[in-house]
């Protein structure tokens, strides 16, 4: 390989996860990738000090570009918005500040933040890149940024999953929560189902879908305890890893109908984030899990 592509092929997963973190999209990342290649290739590298920086410095900015674009398109968008599912490998599960990074919970979290404050959380605390790299990326003063790094750490810290949860703990509740929807058990639901719940579900507008948050153990609980059973009559159920963290796919005639990730606090279920929007699935059944 020449040396711009042998550079951009051994940053590839860094951009790619850079780029979804701050998208919430699979799909749009890889554009973004593109879009970054298509600039590094016309780059002089022997004007570059260091690759990896200035490659991360194109993919954030051409990232935020198409966040603004995204933020007008959800603006439009027919019911919740959640993150396209993304498969991971289980070296992802093993680097917990990864995976919290990426889950569906930390990903909404991040959706309340603007542009530049996601972008400057993603550079700082996932990645831990210096202030200075980060105002290059996101041409404002390092002075800005740290305000800016300040200001987005402690909205996040107000709304992240209450504790850290270890893959076996977020496994075990899976599987209690398999067991109870494929069963309709409602009692076991309440058992499991923090009292502050909220069920999410992503049609887009093209497949039937919650339209609205579904808040509370007992509503969740009966509407899951209604529909599961008799879904999982017609489909097959299988546990799968998905950002970072185990969920289920649920599968009709062998195509990924709807993917089902879970948020755990102190040991209860949080978060349900049903995705069933089919442009948010297509890339899902052809894709490699992504690694560290």
């Amino acid at each position: 390989m020449d040396p711009a592509t042998e550079a951009f092929v051994a940053h590839r997963n860094l951009l790619f996860t850079v780029a979804y973190e701050m998208l919430g999209s699979a799909a749009d990342a890889e554009d973004v990738l593109q879009e970054t290649w298509v600039r590094w290739s016309g780059v002089d590298l022997d004007a570059v000090q260091d690759n990896r920086a200035y490659l991360v410095r194109i993919t954030t900015r051409q990232a935020l570009i198409r966040l603004r674009t995204l933020r007008r398109r959800k603006e439009s968008y027919v019911g919740p918005w959640l993150p396209e599912p993304l498969l991971t490998a289980p070296d992802v599960a093993e680097d917990v500040e990864l995976a919290d990074s990426v889950s569906m919970a930390m990903l909404l979290v991040l959706e309340t933040l603007t542009p530049a404050e996601r972008a400057v959380f993603v550079l700082r605390e996932v990645f831990a890149l210096e202030y200075d790299e980060i105002a290059e990326a996101v041409e404002k003063t390092p002075a800005a940024v740290r305000q800016i790094a300040h200001r987005a750490r402690a909205h996040v810290a107000a709304r992240r999953p209450r504790s850290t949860v270890s893959q076996s703990q977020t496994r075990d509740a899976l599987a209690a929560f398999q067991r109870a929807v494929e069963t309709g058990d409602l009692q076991h639901l309440l058992d499991i189902l923090a009292p502050d719940v909220v069920f999410l579900g992503d049609g887009g507008g093209v497949v039937q879908a919650v339209l609205h948050p579904i808040t509370g153990a007992d509503r969740v609980a009966r509407l899951l305890a209604a529909g599961v059973p008799r879904v999982a009559e017609l489909m097959s159920v299988h546990p799968t890893e998905v950002n970072g963290q185990p969920a289920l796919t649920f599968r009709h005639n062998g195509q990924v109908d709807t993917v089902l990730a879970l948020r755990i606090d102190d040991g209860l279920i949080s978060g349900v984030y049903a995705v069933r929007n089919p442009e948010k699935l297509a890339r899902i059944e052809r894709e490699t899990p992504v690694s560290r």
